[in-house]
């Protein structure tokens, strides 16, 4: 099966889609149902899968995907092992401001079965930034949700002037993941 590639298609006008790879389908549900019931100005795609590759025989009629969201649940080592062999089925083209590792359940210290350390490692070696969501309270929810439809505009191009690579170089150099975690 050949990599999701980043550009292979055309985009689509006022529209834009994002892919949510996670293990936990109803944790990528509630948050894409957060995501839709934003207004925006651009029509909003959103496809879930648990893992990828995505079946080849539907690639003619998918739309081009303009940001890759990968949720990882550090309560499950399977969560994080997981994303890591979806990772090795995309394009390096993405890794250029069209992906990003969201990181759930980290405030729950007692439960985690994989080190945020270990993500964000992860997150480093393919040049993406990570959030952190705990889905379970509604208003980090409707945040993060705000958050990523931010960055969906700007990885579709609805955003003159500012590229998914440069949105993405800015979000990684302001961030400093050490404060979060102490």
């Amino acid at each position: 099966m050949a990599a999701l590639a980043a550009f292979a298609k055309l985009p689509a006008i006022n529209s834009a889609t994002v892919l949510l790879v996670g293990t936990n389908e109803d944790f990528q549900e509630q948050l894409a149902e957060t995501m839709l019931k934003e207004k925006e100005d651009f029509k909003i795609n959103i496809h879930l899968t648990r893992s990828l590759p995505l079946p080849a025989e539907r690639d003619h009629i998918r739309p081009r995907i303009d940001l890759i969201v990968f949720m990882i649940n550090v309560k499950s080592k399977y969560s994080f092992k997981d994303i890591e062999s979806s990772l090795l089925h995309v394009d390096a083209n993405f890794f250029l401001g069209k992906v990003c590792f969201l990181v759930i359940g980290a405030c729950e210290m007692n439960q985690i079965s994989v080190d945020v350390d270990t993500v964000l490692k992860l997150a480093d070696c393919y040049c993406s930034p990570v959030l952190f969501c705990e889905l379970k309270c509604e208003s980090t929810r409707i945040s993060t949700a705000r958050q990523l439809l931010r960055m969906l505009q700007i990885c579709a191009g609805h955003v003159s002037g500012v590229s998914a690579l440069s949105f993405s170089s800015l979000m990684g150099s302001y961030i400093d993941y050490s404060s979060i975690m102490e």
